[in-house]
């Protein structure tokens, strides 16, 4: 929110004249590790996607708030869910992890080698899904949500990448600008841009404008999810808490696509653990515009 509303260069450009799409992922590198019978019941969808990363998807997406109160920013997030229509099949890819023959430890388990899981269960453990949020600002715009379990890293953030430039006059073609909000671990805010490459040509190269706040904020203690969480019970704080209408247009917008895939029984896409998931969630993503062409990638600092 403060990234968004306190600051002036954001403003412009965050619409779906400048936004080519918007990137929302929860990733974690385990399995369901011995909780598989609590887990089957609900699926990864119920887990992370309809809750954790809607609610991500309302502040990146939202108006900007008559205050910072509580009641003035859950208004916003329920308008926001009101202009989104309720998750297709076509528009969702589901994946259910399987061991890795190489790997070690866990990793050579799959999701039904759990034996609290029952045997053949269609459960996904990954998903892919794409939310459209139908209003002035962002007509157009896939939303992309990804999340799964037994992933190739731990990872949350949020990818917004811009349009290309119109009537580039590089040979060397530019990247897509991309601004990267990473949530967890290792917080950070990052904008991919091109600069000049040294020397004497003009050779255009992909790289950064950071924020890690390890390196910005030293010794400086950032509390976890759950911590900021209980912090605010204590404190009457009630902005990350979900209100009840907020609740009933969440669960509009994933109850259709929950019960079809419950009546169905289809056995969803295996993926190895360890991977990044299925590869049709990547072939997804790339027909609905989104590019990985950018050769740079954002790596953790470090510090002395």
């Amino acid at each position: 929110m403060v990234l968004r509303f306190g600051n002036r260069i954001f403003g412009p450009i965050w619409n779906r004249n400048s936004v080519a799409c918007v990137v929302l992922t929860f990733k974690e590198p385990f399995g369901t590790q011995g909780r598989g019978g609590y887990f089957d019941d609900f699926g990864i969808i119920r887990d992370v996607m309809q809750n954790h990363l809607l609610q991500i998807l309302c502040l990146v997406a939202m108006e900007k708030p008559a205050s910072t109160s509580p009641d003035d920013v859950r208004d916003e997030k329920v308008k926001v869910l009101k202009c989104i229509a309720p998750v297709t099949g076509s528009d969702v890819v589901l994946g259910q992890y399987v061991g890795d023959p190489e790997g070690e430890g866990q990793s050579k388990l799959g999701y039904l080698d759990d034996p609290t899981v029952p045997a053949g269960s269609c459960t996904p453990t990954f998903a892919t899904a794409v939310l459209y949020v139908q209003n002035e600002r962002w007509d157009g715009v896939p939303f992309i949500l990804r999340c799964g379990k037994a992933l190739n890293e731990r990872k949350a953030e949020v990818r917004l990448q811009f349009t290309d430039v119109p009537g580039d006059i590089f040979a060397e073609r530019c990247q897509r600008n991309e601004l990267v909000v990473r949530v967890q671990p290792d917080e950070a805010i990052y904008l991919k841009m091109m600069t000049k490459r040294p020397g004497v040509y003009f050779s255009p190269e992909e790289t950064e404008l950071d924020l890690t706040y390890r390196s910005r904020y030293k010794n400086v203690k950032l509390p976890d999810a759950y911590e900021r969480l209980i912090l605010d019970v204590f404190c009457g704080n009630q902005m990350h808490f979900v209100r009840s209408d907020e609740l009933r247009e969440a669960w509009r917008i994933f109850t259709p696509l929950l019960h079809q895939i419950e009546e169905e029984k289809k056995p969803p896409i295996p993926y190895t653990y360890g991977s990044r998931g299925p590869g049709e969630a990547d072939d997804l993503v790339k027909r609905l515009g989104f590019r990985y062409e950018g050769k740079y990638k954002w790596v953790q600092p470090h510090t002395a």
